[in-house]
């Protein structure tokens, strides 16, 4: 019976704590070679592009009944040509202490020191459908304008909305009733839903200036 790995969830403390340290750590050397963008970039290319798109290299990181010299042989073999050498090593050295089980939560605990490091807020935006890059800007923009700081996107579409947005920084939600005005026009033809939700959006955020 093969052994299922280990998924990373945001109620996981281990995974998260134990994250933040081998991040820090992460964070220290790619700062001191000043890579710290490129090796964030693509810690998160390695948890999107690789392991949640295979599962047995999935269960192959987070196994302990693979041995080191294995998960070693593999790292170098799909990241060794065209991943940062500091990212190499670092993945390395997870495999050593078994640790690459965690490289997902390493990867959100990166991304947030790098944030806090250039001054810049992440923003979780949902909305009904995928935004394109014209309304990305223009959120990006208008949110970072109303926050005084710069900011990164989160996105995540969800179709229940229906035409709506929902954008929470920290604790405070963006919202309470962006939706609601939406679905009260009535539904918009899909051709018209940048314009009519970043109307919505603004109007939202002036109120709350």
């Amino acid at each position: 019976m093969s052994e299922a790995p280990k998924h990373d969830t945001v109620l996981d403390t281990g995974a998260e704590q134990l994250g933040r340290t081998y991040a820090r750590a992460l964070m220290g050397a790619a700062q001191n070679e000043g890579v710290a963008d490129q090796v964030v970039e693509q810690l998160g290319r390695v948890v999107d592009d690789y392991l949640s798109q295979s599962e047995p290299l999935a269960t192959t990181f987070a196994s302990p009944r693979v041995k080191q010299e294995e998960k070693i042989r593999v790292i170098d073999r799909l990241f060794a040509d065209d991943f940062h050498p500091v990212l190499v090593k670092f993945l390395k050295v997870m495999a050593h202490r078994e640790r690459l089980g965690y490289v997902a939560a390493v990867r959100i605990a990166a991304e947030t020191l790098l944030d806090e490091s250039v001054g810049q807020v992440v923003a979780s935006v949902r909305t009904a459908t995928a935004l394109n890059e014209a309304l990305r800007g223009q959120v990006t923009e208008r949110l970072s304008a109303v926050l005084g700081r710069a900011v990164r996107l989160e996105e995540t579409v969800d179709p229940d909305l229906v035409g709506g947005m929902v954008i929470r920084v920290g604790d405070t939600v963006f919202d309470g009733s962006v939706a609601n005005r939406l679905d009260q026009m009535g539904r918009k033809a899909r051709e018209g839903f940048s314009s009519q939700l970043m109307k919505r959006f603004e109007s939202f955020l002036n109120d709350n200036t």
